[in-house]
This record gives structure tokens, sequence and C-alpha cells, in this order.
């Protein structure tokens, strides 16, 4: 009989691993960081996309994989949700993008354009939670934190710090019972409705589980969204 084989599945050199991480949180050089207006007029930083492919590029020797799994198109948004594979894991985010309008008769420009634009968007939050870009967050809201209080991050790839990897069994890289599309949808939709800034949305999020928005599980969005039906204010 032959003698029993253990089989053990193949790995990256831990050297190697900590090397990468090292890389893919490396800061970004000052010229890389861009920044633009939010919603409520703060100056938000964030990291072009061609500069977070270049980041994978260098990090995993161009071997990585983005996916896009599904996609919605609201009335003023486009939703999409896509899985990055990089050395055997997996990390499942949101993206989103507004549908773009002509001035004169609302119509829409390029549905395909805010298409990509959602899916540039999900490729740097999914590469956030491999470590990439993470310094810009490192001013984030603390937990239980003013609404009011002040922000360092990109409205388009949120990810806050000690929150990028959510607890719980994955499937496919994504938290179990993780939100819907639909509900992220809904949540920054309503609190348009009140009259809230993405800002606030994520802070009331941070404030009220510990949490940023993309990492609410489907109850915990649910009970944002009935606070936000009920016409409470930020």
């Amino acid at each position: 009989m032959p003698p029993h084989r253990k089989l053990v599945c193949p790995s990256y050199p831990s050297k190697i691993r900590n090397k990468n991480v090292s890389k893919l949180e490396r800061p970004f050089a000052s010229d890389q960081i861009k920044q633009r207006h939010g919603m409520n007029g703060d100056v938000l930083d964030y990291i072009e996309g061609c500069a977070v492919i270049q980041r994978l590029n260098e990090c995993f020797d161009a071997e990585w994989i983005f996916e896009i799994q599904e996609h919605h198109v609201y009335d003023d948004e486009v939703v999409v949700l896509g899985k990055l594979t990089a050395q055997g894991v997996a990390k499942s985010q949101f993206g989103k993008s507004r549908i773009t309008r002509g001035k004169k008769d609302n119509a829409i420009i390029s549905l395909g354009d805010d298409l990509k634009a959602a899916a540039t968007d999900c490729l740097k939050k999914c590469a956030t939670l491999f470590g990439v870009g993470l310094h810009l967050y490192f001013d984030a809201p603390q937990i239980g934190a003013s609404l009011n209080g002040h922000t360092n991050g990109n409205g388009n790839s949120p990810a806050a710090h000690g929150h990028a990897d959510a607890k719980g069994p994955e499937v496919n890289g994504l938290p179990a019972g993780r939100l819907t599309a639909k509900q992220l949808s809904a949540i920054f939709a309503l609190a348009k409705v009140r009259g809230w800034s993405n800002k606030q949305v994520r802070d009331f999020s941070q404030e009220m589980f510990a949490k940023l928005p993309d990492f609410l599980n489907k109850k915990e969005a649910s009970a944002v969204i009935q606070h936000l039906q009920g016409g409470h204010d930020a």
C-alpha cells in the first residue's frame, strides 16, 4: 500500500507575499494624487485608474484578473459588482458612476462610458482591499466621530482603515450577507432626496455601524434605508 501523502496547495513564499504587501500599500507620489470637489464643496483626494492598474501590474507582474459580475442601471447612476483576483486571492466590491446627460434635452450621452467609469471605480475599490491607496484614508472619521468632522478620502473609492476586510465567511471574495447593489444605490438615492451629501452618508454609516456603506450587510443596509425613508436628518 503506497504511503499516505498530504496534499498541499501551492503558495507564494512569505518573503514574496510580504514584499507585495509593502509594494501595494506604498504611498503614491504627490503628483499621482489628484483632487476634485465633493458634492458638499469639500476637496477630495483620489488616485486615477491608470495609476492603480500600474501598481497592480508592478506588484503582480500583470498576472491579475478583474471581472464585472453584475451591473445595474438606475435613473441617475449605474452600479457594478466586480471581483479582482491576484495570487489566488479574490476581493469583491461595488463601483458606481452618475449617468451623464445632455444639458439641453437631458438625454443620456453615453451609457457605455458611464459603465466604464463605474467599472474603473469598482477596480479601484477592489484594489483598496489589497492595500492600494490606503494611505489616503488614514485621516478618515473615527468611530463615533461628528458628522461634521473632516475626512480626507476619495468618494469614488471609499475604504476606511480597519474595515477593508469585512469579517465572516466569504463567497467568491464577497463577505456572506453583504448588501446588494440595489440596496447601496437606494441608500445614496434616498440620501440625495433628503439633501444629504455622500460624505454625510459615509459618516452616518460609520457612526451607526462603524463601517462605510459598501461594507454593510443586508440587515444593516435595510436599517439605513428605513432611517432615510423615515425622513430623519443627518
